[in-house]
């Protein structure tokens, strides 16, 4: 083999595989989500949705009839709250509620796994811990809050146009 040959292998050689390790090198590895202390005074819940079952299906949380987020599978997101009991559903075929007690200066996290239906998956709120947030934050993506202010909207627009057509 010639020189030149040898070049010409060792150029296409580098050309298939630095492509590779550029990605593998500039793919970050995956942190656990650092949870901020709320505001002073304030409590705050984290929702996840660790993953699992339904994945197409999104937790969809009301407090008092009036929704107050949505967390999609592998997704959370963190809402501000009054000290004191908040009651939280969620529903699709089933109607799923959880009782939470949010203390002052306090981090509460709520859970919400999807569990086999008839026709839709069934919501489940339950309690969480920083431990089984931690275990699985890695892997999870925050909640695109745009994206929820928009669906909080639309929501409120549909509630409203219900209690117009009911009057």
């Amino acid at each position: 083999m010639t020189i030149r040959k040898f070049a010409g292998l060792a150029f296409a050689a580098t050309m298939i595989t630095a492509p590779a390790a550029v990605f593998a090198a500039t793919k970050a590895p995956k942190v656990p989500v650092v949870v901020n202390a709320p505001p002073a005074g304030k409590g705050q819940v984290v929702f996840f949705r660790p993953g699992g079952a339904g994945t197409a299906i999104r937790c969809t949380i009301r407090e008092n009839g009036k929704m107050i987020g949505r967390v999609g599978n592998g997704k959370y997101f963190i809402m501000t709250a009054e000290p004191g009991p908040h009651k939280y559903t969620t529903k699709t075929e089933a109607t799923d509620e959880l009782n939470v007690e949010v203390e002052a200066d306090e981090t509460t996290y709520v859970k919400c796994k999807i569990a086999a239906g008839l026709i839709a998956g069934r919501p489940n709120l339950s309690p969480g811990d920083k431990a089984a947030f931690d275990a699985k934050s890695a892997k999870l993506k925050p909640q695109d809050m745009t994206k929820l202010a928009e669906d909080i909207a639309e929501d409120e627009k549909e509630l409203a146009a219900k209690a117009t057509a009911s009057k």
